[in-house]
């Protein structure tokens, strides 16, 4: 039986309520023993020590583009493993916006096998709302869930048929699965950033916050008579967050995520009409920034999320309204995080590992995300003064559209572990 024995690390287990130097014994694939270990705990283990370092559960992202099948060129379930496992995440959540979509059963075990395959950070599947991602017709959302599918979205499509939707919600309640909707009104979608003065100057068009929130405002009042667990992908605006808070001091069962763009950085970044700043939804204004940090630090947001998102070279070599959006993620997420959030004081490490942690696990109902005893043996261990600066040319990823090269980071994963094997070592 493989054993592994973390020693002296500041582990940190929201789940559990742990924020303590002591030690991890990893045995089986599982959580054997937190706390004091002696020379029996030692005994045939992999003895690493981790003074200095956090130690706490493996990163779950909810919220991963892997692009297979259809767009192997950009990016591969194995590629996207590998990033997570560099970046610190034990789990990944796969969405759908593939070709074709996974919008079937087969196409959830062609997921999950994949996965298997590459062995490296736990890939799940996120199947569709409806079928080929139209919004017309629900997808067979019981048959993904019997083959592993975590949950449903159109995403890249918030679906707005209302009807649709309502049907949609009423299943997942049925199923006990969550919906993840992206908020745009597709009416009031068709710019290539945020809309505003930013946007007038570079004579580009405009997406307005009002796109996200009224499709997030038709969606509560659709909850609040049914119930259904409901998820808000990549929350840009402060009138989102707003409505958020206040519908989880209504009661209502909704969590949300924030990712690092919307954390870091607003639409005067697309002043160089450089395309890798073009993201969906866009980069907002510094109010929407302040806002979301806000959301994150109090719990309005329970998530964080990179909507990692890559492209080839060729694709983002486009004028800026030509490119397609998104930014990719995975590999320096824990520093960017670090930087919008611990850095400017708006939480501290057990609040920021908590939503990177047991948020995402609650809202895949996952039994990931903690040290408990007995459950699978996902750790991270962080160097939370490693001080680095990110290269996209060494990334993991086959993605390079990432407006962060050169940027000076604090804060990094050293080693990720997934079901008691080492996967990534710095």
């Amino acid at each position: 039986m493989k054993k592994t024995l973390l020693q002296n690390g500041r582990v940190i287990d929201p789940a559990n309520g742990v924020d303590a130097v002591c030690d991890v014994l990893l045995a089986g694939g599982e959580i054997a023993k937190v706390g004091t270990t002696n020379k029996t705990d030692a005994r045939g283990a992999e003895v690493i020590d981790a003074g200095g370092k956090i130690v706490c559960p493996g990163l779950i992202d909810p919220h991963v583009h892997c692009r297979e099948p259809g767009y192997e060129d950009k990016e591969t379930i194995a590629t996207a493993a590998a990033a997570a496992t560099a970046g610190g995440f034990a789990t990944i959540c796969c969405m759908p916006n593939t070709n074709p979509p996974l919008d079937n059963d087969s196409a959830v075990h062609y997921v999950l096998q994949q996965s298997g395959k590459a062995n490296l950070a736990r890939v799940l599947p996120v199947g569709c709302i409806s079928k080929g991602r139209d919004g017309k017709e629900l997808a067979e959302m019981g048959l993904m869930l019997e083959a592993g599918a975590v949950a449903f979205t159109d995403d890249g499509n918030g679906v707005g048929d209302s009807m649709v939707m309502q049907r949609a919600l009423q299943y997942s309640s049925m199923l006990g699965v969550p919906l993840m909707q992206h908020c745009q009104e597709p009416s009031l979608f068709g710019g290539s950033m945020n809309s505003g003065p930013v946007a007038v100057r570079l004579g580009l068009g405009g997406i307005a916050s009002a796109g996200e929130e009224i499709m997030l405002r038709r969606d509560l009042e659709l909850i609040e008579r049914i119930g259904a667990a409901y998820h808000v992908q990549h929350v840009s605006t402060a009138g989102s967050v707003e409505m958020l808070r206040q519908a989880k001091a209504d009661g209502l069962n909704v969590s949300a995520e924030a990712t690092p763009h919307h954390l870091l950085l607003t639409d005067a970044a697309c002043m160089g009409y450089d395309p890798n700043y073009k993201v969906n939804p866009p980069l907002r204004t510094a109010g929407d920034v302040e806002a979301v940090r806000q959301g994150v630090a109090d719990g309005t947001l329970c998530c964080l999320a990179t909507d990692h998102a890559p492209h080839t070279r060729e694709e983002k070599e486009l004028e800026f309204a030509l490119a397609p959006f998104g930014i990719i993620g995975l590999e320096v997420a824990v520093g960017l995080y670090a930087k919008a959030l611990i850095e400017a004081g708006y939480c501290d490490w057990p609040t920021l590992i908590e939503r990177m942690t047991t948020g995402p696990a609650k809202v895949i109902h996952s039994p990931l995300g903690t040290l408990t005893v007995g459950r699978a043996a996902d750790v991270t261990v962080i160097n939370p003064k490693k001080k680095w600066t990110v290269k996209v040319d060494q990334f993991h990823s086959k993605g390079r559209n990432c407006p962060y090269n050169g940027m000076k980071l604090k804060g990094r994963p050293v080693m990720t572990i997934v079901g008691g094997e080492v996967k990534f070592r710095l």
